[in-house]
């Protein structure tokens, strides 16, 4: 575990503890707008700049390159366009928070509509929150899963 410093004003003091609150509050707030499908609300949790980070694979179409809060949001539109909805599980089974860092783990699957195969694995999402909005995005998950599912 690290520790940082935090910059401090005469109106208000900021700990540990309450950076912690305030990021999980973020993410709880993220997590409920990805179920809820509320593109509006990702766009205005991302900051305007985010370190997206998701293994490229040119056989999944809503697997990118992003960065501004708007593209970053749209994964979830482009991800439901590619699959079938009704068929998305996903569950956290860990949410650690540190600071301004938060990972979840658990369990992604999912069927390819083009397709009509199917995919799963585990995941683990690393974001950090600083001044209210998501400045990183890490995705780890099954990408070989997923690409064979893509596939024809």
């Amino acid at each position: 575990m690290s520790v940082k410093s935090v910059a401090t004003t005469a109106s208000s003091t900021t700990t540990p503890s309450s950076l912690a609150v305030a990021t999980r509050a973020v993410v709880q707030d993220f997590l409920t707008a990805r179920l809820a499908g509320d593109t509006g609300r990702l766009v205005a949790l991302f900051a305007d700049e985010v370190d997206w980070l998701l293994a490229e694979n040119p056989a999944v179409p809503w697997i990118r390159p992003r960065s501004a809060a708007a593209e970053c949001a749209a994964q979830f539109t482009e991800l439901m366009e590619h699959t079938v909805p009704e068929d998305s599980r996903a569950s956290v089974d860990t949410f650690l928070v540190d600071g301004t860092d938060a990972v979840l783990m658990g369990h992604l699957s999912g069927t390819v509509r083009a397709t009509g195969k199917s995919f799963e694995g585990p995941f683990a999402l690393r974001l950090t929150v600083e001044n209210g909005r998501i400045t990183r995005h890490h995705l780890y998950e099954n990408s070989l899963s997923i690409a064979e599912a893509c596939a024809p």
